[in-house]
């Protein structure tokens, strides 16, 4: 059997970073949680963190990390089950998902937030691209991710969930200016791309152009408000999703580049195969609302 104790310093140190911060969160001296930590490390016989400024977990340490976080969703279901357990008095439920931005913004909030309220759920976001986000459910930082790894990792089921279609876009000046001569003027003008993850742009130059590892200016802009102004004040070219660009009122206009000419980009949930209520009642929520608000295939 693991001992508990040793199992949450662990956690603690990983969550916190440093195990200053973890003998804070468990009200415990710095040496009882550096003796938790090397002992556990002495029964499992490997070490479970990488020591440096900044701790981080080994793999077996990420491992770890994941089954704590299971045990302790599946203690809450145990306590908020037992007789004369009330919701009121039900301790509320933190779960870490990773999500790419534009779907946290667009559907992934608001179709959970009804069932985040009811549930008495806290949502730990991690944002990533949606091709990368999968990493952190493999570290085991994540009960779930957004994805579009069609393969489910070990220990895991990927569900489908709908495709987000993606349009290039800019200011109709800058259309204007191109005209006819695509994509040859339009990569003399910067893209503005969300993150140096963000392949978005390339796969558009190659699905509609046969264009692969094109040369251009890059303008990096990596939050989603910003995102859109950038390309409103004709900074540059740039991919956003239908749904983003019909809840556009007010604003300055943007033009489709190459109109009809799309991006589909399908998208994915990879949970735990074995999950506690909280996190079934998240994932059937987010089912949900990408049915509501994804296109399906």
């Amino acid at each position: 059997m693991l001992d508990a104790r040793q199992l949450e310093a662990l956690a603690a140190v990983i969550e916190s970073g440093s195990f200053g911060a973890a003998a804070k969160a468990l009200s415990v001296t710095l040496a009882a949680v550096s003796l938790r930590i090397k002992s556990l490390e002495a029964a499992l016989g490997q070490r479970l963190l990488v020591r440096g400024k900044q701790v981080r977990a080994t793999p077996a340490g990420q491992a770890l990390l994941a089954h704590v976080r299971q045990l302790r969703l599946m203690e809450a279901d145990l306590m908020a089950g037992l007789p004369g357990a009330g919701a009121d008095t039900a301790r509320m439920q933190t779960l870490s998902v990773a999500v790419n931005a534009d779907s946290l913004t667009s559907w992934f909030l608001p179709g959970v937030a009804p069932a985040v309220q009811q549930h008495r759920l806290l949502l730990d976001v991690v944002v990533d691209d949606q091709d990368h986000t999968h990493d952190a459910l493999k570290s085991g930082d994540v009960v779930g991710c957004v994805t579009t790894l069609a393969q489910a990792m070990r220990g895991c089921v990927a569900e489908p969930l709908g495709i987000m279609r993606y349009r290039c876009v800019a200011a109709p000046a800058l259309v204007a200016e191109w005209g006819a001569a695509l994509p040859h003027l339009m990569l003399r003008s910067p893209a503005v791309i969300f993150n140096r993850k963000d392949a978005l742009q390339d796969a558009w130059l190659a699905q509609h152009f046969n264009l692969r590892d094109a040369l251009y200016p890059r303008h990096f802009v990596p939050a989603v408000d910003a995102f859109v102004l950038a390309l409103e004040l004709g900074m540059g070219w740039g991919m956003v999703p239908d749904l983003m660009l019909a809840a556009r009122t007010g604003r300055r206009p943007l033009q489709e580049v190459l109109p009809g000419h799309p991006v589909d980009v399908v998208l994915y949930w990879q949970h735990w195969v074995r999950e506690p209520l909280a996190a079934q009642r998240l994932t059937q929520a987010i089912k949900q609302a990408a049915r509501d608000g994804l296109l399906q295939g």
